[in-house]
């Protein structure tokens, strides 16, 4: 009978012992939602986020943080905060879709500032193919890695001035990881990265970067910034391209809320 006593009262300890283990656990992980919520939502974007979106984008940022590993480069340690701000900006271009478009994401590489990597450039006239050292902000590597500089990540959430690197380089993930498309839509995106260039060649100051009228690609990239951070503007200057965005996205952000000051 001791025996049987001895044996319940063991069980009732590891019982007892599971049972506030798994409080602790789930305490543990209600501070971390808590904490991941806080930093959201102190980020200027969060702001613009209709109310309808808000959950979606929550429970996506939590599930790209859970899949997608990050990795600091240059002595850059990473801290959630850092993981939550880029997670947010990656997953915002993704609501208007559904499923998990980042299943080709390995991973996500922070350096602290701007990065060199060797290039390979062609002469377009005599097709020599010389190499060099460039300094980037961002890199999309082969539909796997985004590298990005965190200075500019957070250069990127400081201003609403159409830059954001962490936009440049997950659309351009996103468009290497899901090739094809509609060609109609490809061709009025070529029409409009071309009207671009002779903006520029006219010596015009435009709302897209310049740096859009380097290939399609490139001017994809720097179109989805300018839809992301200065949308209202883009639909008045180029409301065509802006329709083009706005289907692509399947958002419509210049209906937006305006953030405050």
């Amino acid at each position: 009978m001791l025996r049987l006593i001895v044996i319940a009262l063991v069980l009732l300890a590891v019982a007892w012992a599971l049972r506030n283990r798994r409080r602790r656990r789930r305490a543990t992980q209600d501070a971390r939602r808590f904490e991941r919520l806080a930093s959201l939502q102190s980020l200027r974007l969060w702001a613009r986020v209709p109310d309808a979106l808000r959950d979606t984008l929550v429970a996506r940022v939590e599930d790209f943080i859970d899949r997608v590993p990050f990795t600091g480069a240059g002595g850059l340690v990473i801290d959630d905060s850092m993981r939550v701000r880029i997670a947010a900006q990656c997953c915002l271009v993704t609501l208007g879709h559904e499923g998990w478009p980042f299943a080709a994401l390995h991973g996500i590489t922070l350096h602290p500032d701007e990065f060199v990597v060797r290039q390979e450039i062609e002469d377009e006239d005599t097709g020599v193919v010389t190499e060099g050292y460039e300094a980037l902000s961002g890199q999309s590597i082969e539909s796997d890695r985004i590298v990005l500089s965190w200075r500019d990540v957070l250069e990127g959430d400081a201003h609403d001035d159409g830059y954001n690197v962490v936009i440049h380089e997950v659309t351009h993930f996103l468009e290497h990881a899901n090739p094809g498309g509609d060609q109609a839509a490809r061709a009025a995106l070529e029409a409009a990265r071309e009207e671009l260039g002779r903006a520029l060649d006219r010596g015009e100051t435009t709302l897209i970067d310049p740096y859009g009228a380097e290939d399609t690609a490139e001017f994809l990239a720097v179109a989805a910034e300018t839809f992301f951070e200065r949308p209202r503007e883009l639909r008045t200057h180029h409301p065509t391209l802006y329709v083009l965005l706005r289907e692509s996205f399947r958002l419509d952000p210049a209906e937006w809320p305006t953030p405050v000051q």
